[in-house]
């Protein structure tokens, strides 16, 4: 009987410790937590871009990771970039901004 317990022991450990790891970040995968995260700065600047009179929202997509958020689309002038850089840079929880974004 103890060594049933003891098997069934190391089974659960080995199974708690797969999963712990599984959920972990490595550079090219996000956890949950940080999907998540990424997720709501990535609608938090979508908000802060459509409230933004002079731009268009429909013209910028917004991807975030590991809170850098790229900027991309395109758009009708450099001011119209440099403004959805800096909305987006006000943002709490983004660390940088990347821009991929295009004059039309």
């Amino acid at each position: 009987m103890k060594k049933l317990g003891k098997y069934l022991s190391a089974i659960f450990l080995a199974v708690t410790l797969v999963s712990v790891v599984g959920c972990a970040s490595t550079t090219k995968h996000e956890g949950t937590g940080e999907y998540i995260d990424d997720s709501a700065i990535t609608v938090k600047v979508k908000a802060a871009i459509f409230n933004e009179p002079t731009l268009k929202v429909a013209e910028i997509n917004v991807e975030t990771f590991k809170g850098v958020v790229q900027l991309s689309g395109f758009v009708n002038s450099q001011g119209d970039i440099n403004r959805a850089i800096a909305v987006a840079r006000g943002v709490r929880g983004v660390i940088s901004v990347k821009s991929d974004m295009r004059l039309k």
